[in-house]
């Protein structure tokens, strides 16, 4: 069905039958925020939308005469508004929408069979945390929500950025009366990620996100966890989907999902509950909650690709509010028709001989690294 969105002027196509309930679900619009038109007549949240239908989403709140926008949800004057969403709330909803945002997420996750979450209350979760905005909301919401949950920080050596972040997330953590797991890749494998990275002639990212994934699962399994959570937000996987499109990466768009199930032993299933919400949802999250984070982004990260692409989707988006959203919501809907499953390679995993990870090899691509790290370094005394 076409449908005709409202200030600003877009049109959509979304697939139906479905309700008008429905319809506003899949577009992420609040129904008290809008009317809903089909044929030019209103229609109410049931009544159900032909494949073939005109639609069209016309907002009834906005700042008008008050000036400042209104809470969406109460009318008290709004902390921060969201052209996505035509909707602005005050500090509690603002929370709330947040929060419900990752209950989504988790209870109705694509890909998985109608009634499988991500995770579930029985769970015991692991969240990795950098001191960042993303993955202190998460843990922050998680905890709320009533989810049983711990906090893992991985130390990558990078000056004072590191000690800040390390800092920042102990404190979180204590004052919470919270349990959170500290590695430190000088102390645990004999090399920070700069070091490593010269001594690999890898790039820093390269070797920085090796050395986490490796980290984060060893954790969640010598602790027995069941679930591992990221704070990848929305604006991260629409940038990690433009990119593997651009690419034509046919292996990594088989398998972006929210949901990366356990394939074998020594592994726990890994989730990203944030990816309905944008960065600026979750800052402003952490600010309304009273979350001191690191602002300051990794000294590390210039020239890395996956930056460069949320700023250019950063200007689509200011032109055309949602359009991340639907990008990235609309791939998920199509994933199965889009995509060959086949595409992502199935491999035989076995254990590593060094350290007794997962591997498709004789020995584990973070062994190999490790390996090639230390024969240019000298291991610190303590390492692993």
């Amino acid at each position: 069905m076409r449908v005709r969105l409202r200030n600003p002027d877009r049109t959509v196509e979304v697939e139906g039958p479905c309700t008008v309930a429905e319809l506003l679900d899949h577009l992420d619009v609040l129904p008290h925020t809008v009317l809903v038109l089909n044929d030019r007549a209103l229609v109410t949240a049931d009544h159900l939308l032909p494949a073939d239908a005109e639609v069209e989403v016309r907002p009834v709140i906005s700042g008008g005469a008050e000036g400042a926008p209104r809470c969406a949800v109460c009318r008290a004057p709004a902390v921060l508004e969201e052209r996505r969403h035509r909707a602005a709330w005050c500090a509690d909803h603002l929370a709330d929408h947040v929060q419900n945002q990752i209950r989504k997420a988790i209870d109705h996750p694509p890909g998985l069979p109608a009634g499988e979450r991500m995770c579930s209350y029985a769970d015991r979760l692991l969240v990795a945390v950098s001191g960042g905005k993303d993955s202190l909301a998460l843990w922050d919401a998680l905890t709320e929500m009533g989810y049983r949950v711990d906090g893992l920080y991985v130390g990558l050596g990078i000056g004072g950025y590191s000690e800040r972040s390390r800092e920042v997330c102990a404190a979180f953590a204590a004052e919470r009366g919270l349990d959170l797991h500290v590695v430190e890749l000088a102390e645990e494998y004999g090399y920070t990620t700069p070091s490593g990275a010269g001594a690999a002639g890898r790039s820093t990212c390269g070797v920085c996100g090796l050395s986490k994934r490796y980290a984060f699962n060893r954790v969640a399994v010598d602790h027995g966890y069941d679930v591992l959570a990221t704070g990848h937000n929305l604006d991260d996987e629409a940038a990690t989907l433009l990119g593997n499109v651009l690419r034509w990466q046919e292996s990594f768009l088989a398998r972006q999902h929210p949901v990366l199930p356990a394939t074998g032993a020594n592994q726990v299933r890994k989730i990203k509950p944030m990816y309905r919400l944008s960065e600026r949802e979750s800052a402003a999250y952490c600010v309304v909650r009273g979350i001191d984070y690191v602002v300051e982004e990794c000294p590390l990260v210039d020239g890395n690709t996956g930056h460069e692409l949320k700023a250019a989707f950063d200007l689509l988006e200011a032109a055309s509010p949602g359009l991340k959203a639907q990008f990235l919501f609309g791939f998920y809907d199509r994933q199965d028709r889009l995509v060959d499953p086949r595409a992502e390679e199935e491999v035989e995993l076995a254990e590593c001989g060094s350290c007794g990870m997962p591997t498709t090899g004789a020995v584990c691509a973070f062994c190999r690294q490790r390996e090639l790290i230390v024969q240019a370094l000298p291991v610190r005394t303590g390492a692993s």
